[in-house]
């Protein structure tokens, strides 16, 4: 019970995932904020975790609502003094072609999934640096990591998660926050219809919530990604290849196409500390063929 006392905020806790995430943390002693644009399902789940022996706050708002937010916030630090832990969990889904995606469906799961995820964590971020303590999980995706056909709004969103963690992990390190990304494989209302009824089963939405708790604890890493379903969790990473330098001559797009299998080759591959290990590299390799030349 090494998480007994902390406090959680988990949006879109009313029903699937988001439910299982807060019954699988109050369980562990963890006081959690059910949050759910609506009430009676914040209020069910709060009932759960209450009639269990645990203790939770149900609190309807949306993601979206920067207002609504802070004050669901402010309540949690009035109540228990402090925030702890937030999971990003609230989501929609408008799946279509892109070619009869219209850009209001676009814009609408980009401003729940990735708008909502940064209101909650800025609303957060304060709070959590002052008391040089804090765990945010975003969820993404696979269909961010790797595509999914019907799901350029939803995958564009979820793979933007990916890039605001890391910057959060950067900036929130010497506060002692970090942050990770789930990307969690679960049978919700959002996958309904999509996949059969034995498949269902074995991807209820809690057996996704363990996965939670190396990524809240005292130990947890940070800038990790952790892939989870069915039981099975692996890790993703956004790496790098050793490439290969062409310079900056007439014929350079040529030299591109030449080394092509060299450019791609994953042997040796690294998993960048921070966006500006590109740049070095590059800088790097440039510097070496030019002190090349001059010998």
């Amino acid at each position: 019970m090494a998480l007994a006392g902390r406090t959680a905020i988990i949006t879109g806790a009313g029903g699937g995932l988001g439910r299982a995430h807060a019954l699988h943390l109050a369980g562990r002693g963890v006081k959690v904020v059910v949050n759910d644009v609506s009430v009676d399902a914040a209020e069910r789940v709060a009932h759960e975790i209450r009639t269990a022996g645990g203790t939770a706050m149900p609190i309807a708002a949306s993601v979206t609502d920067e207002t609504a937010v802070a004050a669901m916030v402010d309540a949690a630090c009035s109540a228990w003094g402090r925030i702890d832990i937030l999971v990003n969990n609230a989501g929609i889904l408008r799946d279509k072609s892109f070619a009869k995606m219209t850009i209001a469906d676009f814009r609408t799961v980009v401003d729940v999934h990735l708008i909502g995820a940064a209101i909650c964590s800025k609303a957060v971020w304060e709070p959590m640096r002052a008391q040089t303590f804090g765990r945010i999980v975003m969820t993404t995706s696979s269909s961010g990591l790797y595509g999914n056909f019907g799901q350029a709004n939803y995958g564009a969103a979820k793979m933007a998660l990916v890039g605001l963690m890391q910057t959060l992990a950067i900036e929130g390190e010497k506060y002692g926050i970090r942050v990770n990304c789930l990307a969690p494989t679960a049978a919700t209302q959002m996958t309904e219809g999509v996949l059969d009824a034995e498949s269902l089963t074995m991807l209820a939405p809690d057996r996704v919530s363990p996965a939670l708790l190396p990524l809240v604890g005292d130990d947890a890493p940070t800038r990790t990604i952790v892939c989870a379903g069915a039981g099975h969790v692996a890790t993703a990473n956004v790496t790098l290849t050793q490439g290969h330098y062409v310079g900056h001559a007439e014929d350079a797009g040529e030299q591109i196409l030449a080394h092509w299998p060299e450019i791609t080759d994953r042997a040796g591959e690294v998993v960048p500390a921070y966006g500006f290990t590109q740049a070095e590299r590059e800088v790097a390799a440039a510097r070496s063929a030019s002190l090349m030349t001059a010998e």
